[in-house]
This record gives C-alpha cells, sequence and structure tokens, in this order.
C-alpha cells in the first residue's frame, strides 16, 4: 500500500514527465543528463524549497563558516599590503640599510660610508616616534612618526619623504629648525584639514615631558602618516645631536653588499638588511595568528557538515517511499544517490555564496571600524582598504562546498541501499547500518601522537591534524560507549518498564543512537575545548598580572618601546616624586628595543631594580646566581623557542649589542638566570637590573615608574599631586601628557581587552551548541517517521500518549547523556593540546590549565536537558498519529 504522499507524488511526476517515464518502464535504465537535471528541479528543488527554515539552518551553518575564515583572510591580506605600501614610503628603495641593534648610530659611520669606493650614495635618516596634535585642540596628543632626512640626499633613496614646501614659501624652509612637513595621512591622523589653507599651521610635539609647536611647512609624498623634518634641526629638537637610526645605501655598479661589508668593518651592534624585510617579517609572524583565527572560523563548517547531514537525514527519511517509488520506476541506486548529493551540493552552493558576500562585508565593517590590526598587534597603525582576493574566494567556497558534500554523503549512499518493497510498504529508512569499531580508537591514538610533535614551518600543523583525529576517533567510538554503558545499565532497569524500553531501545540501535548524536559531541567537546582554553589563559593573565603590577599606582608619559627615546620622564620630576605627599617609596623603569637578529622584528629591554627577581617576575622556574663577571637576565619565552635562549647557559646574542659606554671597557657577558611569561610584548623580552644597564651604557633616562602609596593615602589625591608637581617641574601643559592609572583600573582594562578579543569564541561556542542540538532534533525527527506503527503497536498493548512521549524522552536523555559524557571527555582531550601545544607553538608563550567546573558541568546539564526537550518535541508528531492506521500500513 502506498501512503498518499508517495501515491500523489509518483502521479505527478509521471504526467509531467511522460516521456522519461516511458523510457523508465521501457526497461531503459540509463537515464539520461537532462532528464537527471530534470528530475532534480522537480523532485530536490521542490524540496528544498517546501522546507526553507529546515534548509536555512544548514545554509547559515556553511555560510557563517565561510564567512568568517574569508573576512580573517581579507582582513589581513588588505592589512599586509598596506603595511608593506606603508614601509616602502618610508623606507624608500635603497639597495642596502643599517640600523643599528639597539640605540643610535654614530653620525662618524655616515662620514666613513660615504667615502666607500662602492657606495653611490648614502643617506642618513633619524626616525622618531612621539606624540603631537594640533596646535590650540585640547584633545590628547596622537602617536605620531617622524623622520629627520637630508633633503639633497633622500629624493634618490626615498622620495616619497622628499618635503614639498607650501606655495610661496623659501627655499630654505627645507632646513628651518622649526617646519615640519605631514603626508596626508599624518594631516588626517591629527585632524588638520586634508588641503593646507591659506592661515598659517601650526603642532604641537612632544618631546620628553614637553609640547613644543612645529609650523606646518608643505608635506611629503609617502602613504604612511609620517612628519618630515630637517635632520639637523631634528636632532636639535630632540637632543640626538649626531646620532642616526638608519643610513640608506646605493651601491655603484659591480659593487656587491658583501664587498661593502668587508671593507667597511662595520662595529659591533649594526646589522646591514634589505629593505622590505619588516614587511615580510611581520608577514610571517602574522601568520601563526591568521591560520589560528582561520581554523577557528572553519569549526562553524565542521560543526555545518553535521547539520547539513541531519537535515538531509530527516528529508530523506520524510522522503523514503518516494526515493523507493522513484527506484522501482527505473531510477538506480547510484542515480538515487546522486540525487541527494545534488542537494547537498545545493545547499553548499548557495551557503559558500552567501559566505563570500557576508565575509566581504565583515572585512569592510572590520577594516573601517578596528583597522587591519586583527587583535592581535600586528599591523597597529594601519588603516587599509579592502583588497578582494579571488583566489581566496575560490578556496573558501570550495572548502563550504565541500562540507556540505561531505555531510550528505551518509543519507545519500543510505538512498542508494534503500530496500525498495518495504520502504514502499511504509517500513521506513533505517538510519543505521553497521559501523566499524576499530577505526574510532585508532584515530585517537595516532591523534595523541601527532600532538607531540613539533611546529612544521612555524604553525602547529601536526596539532591541527591532531585535534581533527582526536574528534573523528571520538565520535566513532560512540557504539562502543553506548553498549559498554548501557549494557551495564538495562538490569537494574529491567522492572522499570519506561525506562527499560527508552535505554533498550538506545542499547540495540547503538549505531543509530551514535550518527544521531555525532553533532552535539563535535559541538561540545569543541565548546569545552574553547571554554578552557580561554579559562586558562585568562586566568594565567590574572596571575601575571598580580605578580607585575605590584604597585599601587603607575605612572608614564608614552607607551612602547619605541617611543622610549622621546617619551620618558624629566630626571628632576622623578627625584622629586618621593616628597610627593601619599607616596612612601617609587620604583623606576627604562625601556628599549633591541634588534637581536635583521630577519626577526626588535625585542624589548625591561630594565627595572631587581632586588628579589623570584617575586617581582612571574618566572617558571627558580632564578639562577649568574657566575662572576657575568650580567644576570631575565628572557621571556619567545626568546627560547626564537633565539635559542638557554636557562643556566650564556645568552651570546646579546654580548654585542648592549655595549658599556667607556670606549675602553671589557665586552660585557650576559648569563640566563630565568625564563619569564610576559603577555605584554608577543615579540619576546628581556628583564635586567635597571643598575646593570646604567652601568654598562650610562643611560639614566626613565620611561615608567611605580608608586607605593603610605597605608592612609588617598590615590586621587596623589595623582593630583604628582600632576601638579609636572606642572612646577617641566612646565605648563606637562601634566595633561602624564597617564596615571591604578592597578585595579590597569587589571579591568587588560581584562575587558581580553574578555572582547575572545567574544568571538564565545559566539563560535553558542552557535555550534545551537548546530548540535538542532542535529539531535532532525535525527529523532527522521527517526519517530521510521516508528510510527511501532507507537501505534504501544498503544493497542496499552500505552498512553505521555507514556510513549516520556519513552521518547527517555531515548532523547540516554543518547544525550553518552553525547554529553564523549563531549566532556573529547573536550578537555583538545583542550589539553590547544593549551600546551597549539598556543605555545603558535605565540611561543605557555599557559596554566584552568577548568571551570561550574561552567562545563552547566554546559553539559544544558546539552542534556535541550536534547531530551527536542526528543520529546520530535516524537509529538508522531505520537499524534492514528495508531490504528499506523499499524494497518504494515498489512
Amino acid at each position: 500500500r502506498f501512503d498518499a504522499s508517495s501515491t500523489r507524488f509518483g502521479l505527478t511526476w509521471i504526467n509531467r514527465h511522460p516521456s522519461p517515464c516511458a523510457r523508465v518502464l521501457g526497461r531503459n535504465r540509463q537515464q539520461s543528463v537532462p532528464t537527471m537535471f530534470s528530475l532534480f528541479k522537480t523532485f530536490s528543488l521542490q524540496e528544498l524549497r517546501h522546507h526553507p527554515w529546515r534548509n536555512a539552518a544548514a545554509v547559515v551553518a556553511v555560510m557563517l563558516g565561510v564567512a568568517l575564515a574569508f573576512s580573517v583572510q581579507l582582513i589581513n591580506a588588505s592589512a599586509l599590503s598596506e603595511f608593506t605600501s606603508a614601509a616602502r614610503s618610508v623606507n624608500g628603495q635603497p639597495d642596502l640599510e643599517l640600523r643599528a641593534a639597539q640605540g643610535w648610530l654614530d653620525e662618524s659611520l655616515y662620514a666613513r660610508l660615504a667615502q666607500q669606493p662602492g657606495v653611490a650614495l648614502a643617506s642618513p635618516v633619524l626616525e622618531l616616534n612621539t606624540r603631537a596634535r594640533a596646535s590650540g585642540s585640547h584633545t590628547a596628543p596622537v602617536a605620531l612618526r617622524l623622520a629627520g632626512v637630508d633633503a639633497l640626499l633622500v629624493a634618490r633613496t626615498a622620495p616619497s619623504l622628499m618635503p614639498m614646501p607650501a606655495a610661496g614659501s623659501d627655499r630654505f624652509t627645507l632646513f628651518a629648525p622649526d617646519a615640519v612637513f605631514l603626508s596626508a595621512a599624518a594631516r588626517r591622523t591629527l585632524g588638520l584639514p586634508g588641503v593646507a589653507g591659506t592661515e598659517p599651521e601650526f603642532i604641537d610635539m612632544q618631546t620628553g615631558m614637553k609640547l613644543q609647536r612645529l609650523r606646518v611647512a608643505g608635506q611629503v609624498g609617502a602613504s604612511a602618516a609620517v612628519a618630515v623634518m630637517d635632520i639637523g634641526a631634528a636632532q636639535d629638537f630632540f637632543g640626538q645631536a649626531g646620532q642616526l637610526s638608519r643610513i640608506d645605501v646605493r651601491l655603484r655598479p659591480g659593487s656587491t653588499r658583501e664587498s661593502l661589508l668587508a671593507d667597511l668593518n662595520l662595529p659591533a651592534g649594526v646589522s646591514a638588511t634589505a629593505p622590505g624585510e619588516s614587511a615580510q617579517r611581520i608577514g610571517e609572524l602574522s601568520r601563526a595568528y591568521r591560520v589560528n583565527l582561520t581554523v577557528l572560523a572553519l569549526v562553524a563548517l565542521f560543526t555545518g557538515a553535521f547539520l547539513v547531514f541531519s537535515v538531509l537525514s530527516l528529508s530523506v527519511a520524510q522522503r523514503a517511499q518516494q526515493f523507493a517509488l522513484l527506484g522501482v520506476l527505473g531510477l538506480t541506486a547510484r542515480q538515487r544517490l546522486g540525487l541527494v548529493l545534488g542537494e547537498s551540493l545545493a545547499l553548499g552552493l548557495v551557503g559558500s555564496a552567501a559566505g563570500l558576500a557576508l565575509g566581504t562585508g565583515l572585512a569592510t565593517l572590520a577594516l573601517r571600524w578596528a583597522g587591519g590590526d586583527l587583535g592581535g598587534g600586528y599591523f597597529e597603525g594601519v588603516a587599509p582598504q579592502l583588497q578582494w582576493d579571488t583566489a581566496a574566494a575560490l578556496l573558501y567556497a570550495s572548502l563550504g562546498v565541500a562540507a556540505a558534500l561531505v555531510g550528505g554523503w551518509w543519507p545519500a549512499s543510505r538512498v542508494g541501499e534503500l530496500p525498495l518493497a518495504q520502504t514502499l510498504k511504509g517500513l521506513g529508512l533505517a538510519m543505521g547500518g553497521r559501523l566499524w569499531r576499530w577505526p574510532g580508537p585508532l584515530l585517537m591514538a595516532i591523534g595523541c601522537l601527532l600532538a607531540l610533535l613539533p611546529p612544521i614551518g612555524g604553525l602547529p600543523l601536526a596539532a591541527y591534524v591532531s585535534v581533527a583525529l582526536l574528534l573523528l576517533g571520538g565520535i566513532g567510538s560512540l557504539p562502543w560507549l553506548v553498549s559498554a554503558l548501557y549494557d551495564r545499565a538495562i538490569t537494574p532497569l529491567s522492572r522499570h518498564l519506561l525506562p527499560m524500553l527508552a535505554v533498550e531501545r538506545a542499547r540495540r540501535v547503538r549505531d543509530s543512537a551514535a550518527v544521531a548524536i555525532g553533532g552535539v559531541v563535535a559541538a561540545l567537546s569543541l565548546a569545552v575545548a574553547l571554554t578552557v582554553m580561554v579559562a586558562s589563559f585568562r586566568d594565567s593573565v590574572t596571575h601575571w598580572l598580580d605578580v607585575v603590577l605590584p604597585a599601587d599606582l603607575y605612572l608614564r608619559t608614552g607607551s612602547g618601546a619605541g617611543s622610549a627615546d622621546t617619551l620618558f620622564l624629566d630626571p628632576a620630576f622623578v627625584q622629586a616624586l618621593p616628597q610627593v605627599p601619599g607616596v612612601r617609596r617609587i620604583g623606576v623603569a627604562r625601556s628599549r628595543s633591541l634588534s637581536l637578529d635583521p630577519g626577526r622584528p626588535r625585542v624589548t629591554l625591561l630594565a627595572r631594580e631587581l632586588d628579589d627577581a623570584a617575586n617581582q617576575l612571574p618566572l617558571l622556574a627558580p632564578p639562577l646566581a649568574a657566575p662572576a663577571g657575568q650580567v644576570a637576565i631575565y628572557v621571556s619565552e619567545p626568546l627560547v623557542d626564537l633565539y635559542g635562549a638557554r636557562l643556566g647557559q650564556p645568552f651570546a646574542l646579546l654580548d654585542g649589542v648592549l655595549i658599556p659606554s667607556q670606549s675602553n671597557g671589557p665586552a660585557p657577558r650576559f648569563f640566563v638566570a630565568g625564563v619569564w611569561r610576559d603577555y605584554a610584548r608577543q615579540f619576546g623580552s628581556i628583564a635586567m637590573d635597571l643598575r646593570d644597564l646604567r652601568a654598562l651604557t650610562g643611560d639614566a633616562r626613565v620611561n615608567d615608574v611605580a608608586l607605593w602609596l603610605a597605608p592612609q593615602a588617598s590615590a586621587p589625591a596623589v595623582e593630583q599631586a604628582v600632576r601638579e608637581l609636572a606642572e612646577r617641574q617641566a612646565g605648563a601643559g606637562s601634566s595633561a601628557l602624564l597617564e596615571m592609572a591604578s592597578t585595579a583600573q590597569i587589571r579591568n582594562i587588560t581584562l575587558r581587552i581580553f574578555d572582547r578579543s575572545f567574544a568571538v569564541t564565545y559566539w563560535l561556542q553558542a552557535v555550534a551548541i545551537a548546530i548540535g542540538l538542532f542535529g539531535i532534533a532532525a535525527s529523532f525527527s527522521a527517526q519517530v517517521l521510521a516508528r510510527r506503527k511501532e507507537f501505534g503497536l504501544l498503544v493497542h498493548l496499552g500505552l498512553t500518549r505521555r507514556q510513549i512521549l516520556a519513552v521518547v524522552a527517555g531515548e532523547g536523555a540516554a543518547w544525550s547523556v553518552i553525547g554529553t559524557a564523549a563531549g566532556l571527555a573529547l573536550g578537555l582531550a583538545v583542550s589539553v593540546v590547544l593549551v600546551h601545544v597549539v598556543n605555545p607553538q603558535s605565540f611561543h608563550w605557555s599557559m596554566d590549565m584552568a577548568l571551570p567546573l561550574a561552567r562545563l558541568c552547566g554546559l553539559g546539564a544544558a546539552v542534556v536537558l535541550a536534547g531530551t526537550v527536542t526528543a520529546w518535541l520530535s516524537a509529538r508528531a508522531a505520537a499524534n498519529h492514528d495508531a490504528v492506521l499506523a499499524v494497518k500500513e504494515d498489512w
């Protein structure tokens, strides 16, 4: 007997397609391509159209995965391109750049270099990072890069830095001590009009604790936000007489870099690099961050494949008799499989197209509102325009389509294996089939081994594969887990009818249970892993802040080691701070930028008084005493991985960098006395005692001051007194340049930034759980459609509708408990890989494992409850079916 919908479908299809049906009935079983396409339009597309909300869920899952991954790619590519262009406009295109590993180049090196026979041109440059604002403005100064150049030479090495005086200016304006030339981006940064007007324009530029006025005398063509001055004027303005930051070199034809360096015999601490290497270094360093974001975004695709599976499983179960009718009419198993795969392909194409559009929109908004920083600090200050990438679009669209096809393969293969006669009788489509048991544990074992491998090309590729294998192996082991648990639970429940029926079915169809809850296991395990990773990171950052912020108040006049030589605190002001009422004692710190390897970004040197390093630094192990004659240093974790620093060993890379101020002094040796965690400087940092730094270099400048207050002192009163002291010591307006914050304020700001950075992970967790629960609902809906006769028989045996619903809800609870247990266990295993493998290999810092038990228990309980409720809701339609008709369908 045909049910009404199957009969109606068959007659409608035959009436609309008499020619194909005639060929089928004539035993011509080879359908032509046009006929299959016509069948797909009539059968599959109509099905997709008649269930828009259900299919929209699968499309949304694919769309989100494609959109997030594609937007990350567009943001990074646009930011890197803009960063490279800006760096090229400022650095120019010389053949060679000479830079100091730390501090400055002596101007005498330029004089010696210009006389070398192989040098066609040598152009000196003084680069400084400072802050400035438009004169008369009451806004806070903004960060600005300044370049001091020789206007007679710079046009041949960096033409975009050539100053162009305003119309009507004197030709000697180029060399005026108060003249500054701004790029268009710098004018926008400072809030000046895009085009200079007829009125004179002035800006206030910071040096030390003072703002000094400069006259805007013209413009430069650089695309970056940069201000340009005559190099002599810049040296006098910032007190850097006789010092340079770099020398651009043009070689004569026939001269080589190697021959020049051999003849020049560069002093220690001076490196020669090719232009453009800075952009390449940043691109390589941002790669790990970008790949991690992309993998996180592709989690939505992973769970989206399960949602496509659930949607098509439900669709196939509802149309089982229709597929059987097509089989009777002559459609082969391969062709029926092709129909379902065609539906999954349609879902993937629509989802991928929508994902590309959404990803482009997200990237545009992110670049407009947040720049190209990506949250990792790699492209800070860059404001790029969106650059479309066709190759990336095709790649991520292909991934979306592939995820949809993978999700649709299982229900498609079940359609190909339909028992036509039984299905036409209404016996339904079995969800199961026997799954192999051994691949699951094997995949998990391989995944554990892969987690032990080192990074490949600087990326934790083996760890990513390890996570995937752990998830797949765990899902593949679900039938064994169901059997192991419920084979033992059935005996205690044998005297309770409804629980026994629920558990007995879950035990007997464990393969079907594994298929049904696979999506929940995948979603929950990823949610648990992300929850544990974020909680571990946040807990480690919190403990780190407890150690690095021991004082009550912190004071500075600018941030960043790159501006440490221009934004510093005046010595007289620092000396007067201990006399401020309410201040018990102070601690000062000096930061400098060091280049240990020309092929890597510069690291930060932090110097402070370290009387008890074990308590003043978040060390990973107790500190060691430095041997006699060696200077103790404490390196952060990136220096261990990237530069080969080892605890208890000398650190030779620093030997030629920090040179004693006395010309005839002995070269210092540095000993790694400890390794510490530094979550603020991802490129690496070195901590040392301030007294050692001053003895070696004679550098007495101070960048940061920590203030310990008296027991009864008021922090706001002390802050006001410090600002009044700044006005007296450094002049009017200097107090506005000071940045002061309490320990609590710094902690709150840091943790708020942390939570905002990881907000996307919480959103992805919610999406993953929603997808998994929708998968349970779709799977139960598919199964209860095939069990209407079973429910009818239970009604004839005396069970009420409420009891049948209770049985199905019990099955949902039994399956959800298994899925929750497996998801929690797999999530914890994956979190171990994320915390102890992926994070150290990607960013070269470690963290302590922290388990938010309350949150995990709440997450598991919510999944069990939601799974039970979705199963109950899915059974309501089947329980409402007329019991007599349901049983008669089997006659």
